[in-house]
C-alpha cells in the first residue's frame, strides 16, 4: 500500500471550490509521516501566507507574488481585525474554520471562496495586468480612500472587490471646485464583463480616469493593453 495525494469526491460542480480548499489545506499543512487523514486544525499565519502566495503564483502562472501589504490586508480579512499591526498577525494561528467554514462578516461566502474567486478572475482576465504590477488588488476600501484623498483629480487604482466573488473594481478621486475630494468606486467587473471588453479598453473608455496611483498617466501605464480599435467601428 502507499499513501496517495489527497482526494475529494464531489457530486456536483458547485462543490469544487470547497474540495479545492480541502486539498490545498491537506497538501500544505499535513506532515509527511502522518497518520492518514490527520491534519492540523490550526496553522501559523506566516505558513498560510506562504501557501496562498505559492497557490496564487502557480494558478495565475506569474512570477509576481503577493507583497507584505497584501498579506496585511488578507490577515485583516481572515481574522476580522482592523486594529492589529502587521507584526501582531505574525504570531497568530489561523484555523480551518476561519479559512473555509465561517462566513465572512456581512458577506455570504468564506475567506477561501473569496480568495479562489480572485484567483480565477486573475488567471482568466488579469494575468498580464497583475504581472505588470498595475493592480494593487488586495487593499481595503478604507485604505484606498486614505491613499487617494490627497491625490489630484482623476487619480485611480484597481482593487479586488470585497463584496463580490471574482470582481475587480476601479477607485478614483474627484475633486470639487472648493478642493474637497471624494473617492468613487466603479461597480466591479466580473470575468464575464472582461471577456466582452478588456480591462485596458474599459479604462481607456472612462474619461474621468487620468493617472494610475501614484502619478503614472493611464495611457503610459495601460497603453500596451489597449486593443487596436477597428476603423469605422461604432
Amino acid at each position: 500500500q502507499v499513501l496517495s495525494l489527497p482526494i475529494v469526491v464531489i457530486v456536483h460542480g458547485n462543490q469544487d471550490n470547497n474540495a479545492k480548499a480541502t486539498v490545498l489545506w491537506d497538501n500544505a499543512f499535513s506532515d509527511i509521516e502522518r497518520v492518514p487523514f490527520v491534519v492540523a486544525e490550526r496553522v501559523p499565519w506566516e505558513k498560510m501566507c506562504d501557501t496562498l502566495n505559492l497557490k496564487f503564483m502557480a494558478e495565475v502562472q506569474t512570477t509576481k507574488g503577493l507583497l507584505k501589504e497584501h498579506y496585511f490586508f488578507l490577515a485583516q480579512k481572515i481574522f476580522n481585525d482592523h486594529s492589529a499591526s502587521p507584526e501582531d498577525f505574525q504570531s497568530r494561528h489561523v484555523s480551518w474554520a476561519q479559512f473555509n467554514k465561517e462566513i465572512l462578516p456581512g458577506r455570504g461566502f468564506t475567506f477561501w471562496q473569496w480568495f479562489d474567486g480572485v484567483l480565477d478572475l486573475t488567471k482568466r482576465c488579469l494575468k498580464s495586468y497583475w504581472s505588470d504590477r498595475l493592480i494593487m488588488g488586495f487593499i481595503s476600501k478604507q485604505y484606498v480612500c486614505k491613499l487617494l484623498s490627497t491625490e489630484p483629480d482623476g487619480t485611480f487604482l484597481l482593487r479586488f472587490s470585497d463584496s463580490e466573488i471574482g470582481g475587480v473594481t476601479i477607485a478614483y478621486v474627484i475633486r470639487g471646485k472648493d478642493g474637497s475630494s471624494q473617492v468613487e468606486n466603479i461597480q466591479p467587473f466580473s470575468a464575464k464583463d472582461l471577456s466582452i471588453r478588456s480591462l485596458g479598453d474599459r479604462i481607456r473608455d472612462l474619461g474621468q480616469l487620468r493617472n494610475l496611483y501614484p502619478n503614472t498617466p493611464k495611457d503610459q501605464a495601460f497603453g500596451s493593453h489597449y486593443n487596436k480599435e477597428q476603423t469605422g467601428k461604432d
